[in-house]
């Protein structure tokens, strides 16, 4: 095998690494952000979760319109990104909304540290993969 074939190769690769971690990050946001309307997966029991992890819940929901908006954010990203339509908007929209759940986790319920590490790591890959649709927003001009 050729170094050409086997850069080809390579690039193929990562190109399907890229587009499957896409849709899977897509797919997951499309479907938490749904959740966050219809309410179709089981909420998990608070006695089981940390209590700070619950009142700051609890202060999200006290709130009327937090929880839709990061529903309707997580839906609408999700949707672009299984779409791989302005993906990097997609993703954009969601690196805050990704920082939060990490640090959700990490200062108030512990119990789903490692979803939320994978999923940022898929964020940051995805990022990086794009990088060059990034390139014009952080010029100094």
């Amino acid at each position: 095998m050729t170094a050409t074939a086997t850069a080809a190769r390579k690039i193929a690769v990562g190109r399907y690494a890229t587009i499957v971690t896409r849709v899977l990050v897509g797919l997951l946001f499309a479907t938490t952000g749904l959740n966050g309307f219809l309410n179709f997966m089981p909420a998990p029991d608070p006695s089981t979760l940390a209590p700070a992890g619950v009142a700051f819940s609890a202060a999200l929901y006290a709130t009327g319109y937090m929880l839709q908006l990061a529903s309707g954010v997580q839906l609408v990203a999700g949707v672009l990104l299984v779409a791989g339509r302005f993906v990097p908007l997609a993703l954009a929209l969601l690196a805050p909304m990704l920082v939060n759940i990490l640090l959700f986790h990490v200062f108030l319920e512990p119990s789903g540290i490692g979803i939320a590490v994978v999923v940022v790591a898929a964020e940051i890959g995805l990022a990086w993969a794009y990088r060059d649709r990034f390139r014009p927003m952080l010029q100094v001009r």
